[in-house]
């Protein structure tokens, strides 16, 4: 038996493992920085229990990645404690900030007056969408608080790996291509949705390819939220060879309203996949931006390899 101050005798001591020398050694854990800004994720839509347990699986997943992360989030149309606003966020930051500076110069500690950045703010969008960013700017502005703004979280291989995952939960691709079995369901012409006009329809081509070479099938983008978008993609596709089209939404979810992607695949005559959601894709997309802005980052997540 052991005692209290260690093994008892004949039994043999466990000796920690020595590192690994060179260049096979594994990397130390990146942690935040002391003192380092607060990640801020803007979340746009209307706010509501289901957004919110979203948003929080984002910044779970971003934390657990990155040990001690302040993460918080801030709503575009929020208004009150449960939901609060971007622009409240960022205030409530600052002073947080300041309160923390003067308790430890009132305690005598020698510490400097903090500058840079009091956060690091990160859309909560797969591609751009100018009215949702500009709406971010003035939050912002209006706040009068000193935040870095990201782009937005796409294109990136991991989006497509995303939607590759949401178009095979729903049946309409095959988890891996490579597999010997079909889907009867699965979709010949992709139609990837997303909202912002042309500007994020050109984005969500460049991650239409990634997720093109996934399939191989045809993929192409539309617009949302310009009339005759989806239909005119649906016709091409099909003018081309697809018969059996699927609608994969290049959105998170809060963007839009359910109603208008059910709308769209009406439209098109086809079946939809659900949006991206608290993918853990979209929460280490969002921690890399935070990173990046910061100069932390190692490098970009990678997206898993096309089988």
């Amino acid at each position: 038996m052991s005692s209290p101050t260690g093994p008892a005798d004949g039994l043999p001591v466990r000796m920690p493992r020595p590192r690994q020398p060179g260049r096979h050694r594994r990397p130390e854990p990146l942690v935040a920085p002391e003192g380092a800004p607060a990640l801020v994720l803007a979340v746009p839509g209307t706010p509501s229990n289901t957004t919110r347990s979203l948003a929080e699986e984002v910044v779970s997943i971003a934390r657990s990645e990155l040990p001690g992360l302040d993460a918080r989030i801030g709503y575009l149309d929020g208004d009150n404690a449960e939901f609060p606003s971007l622009q409240a966020v960022l205030v409530h930051t600052a002073e947080e900030r300041t309160a923390r500076f003067e308790q430890a110069r009132a305690a005598g500690m020698d510490v400097r007056m903090p500058d840079g950045p009091v956060a690091v703010v990160v859309p909560l969008l797969a591609g751009p969408d100018g009215s949702l960013l500009r709406q971010i700017r003035q939050a912002l502005m209006e706040s009068r608080v000193a935040a870095e703004l990201t782009d937005v979280l796409g294109p990136h291989p991991l989006l497509a790996e995303a939607l590759h995952v949401r178009l095979s939960e729903a049946g309409l691709a095959r988890a891996d291509r490579a597999r010997l079995f079909t889907v009867a369901t699965a979709a010949d012409g992709i139609i990837l949705a997303s909202v912002g006009g042309d500007e994020a329809v050109q984005a969500a081509g460049i991650t239409g390819m990634l997720l093109a070479a996934r399939l191989a099938v045809p993929v192409m983008a539309a617009a949302l939220d310009q009339e005759g978008s989806i239909a005119s993609v649906a016709e091409q596709l099909r003018s081309s060879g697809s018969q059996q089209l699927a609608l994969a939404p290049y959105l998170i979810g809060p963007e839009i309203e359910q109603v208008l992607l059910e709308e769209a695949a009406k439209e098109a005559g086809c079946s939809a996949a659900e949006p991206l959601g608290p993918y853990p894709a979209i929460g280490k997309l969002a921690l890399a931006k935070y990173t990046t802005a910061l100069g932390i980052a190692p490098q970009q997540p990678q997206g898993t390899p096309v089988r």
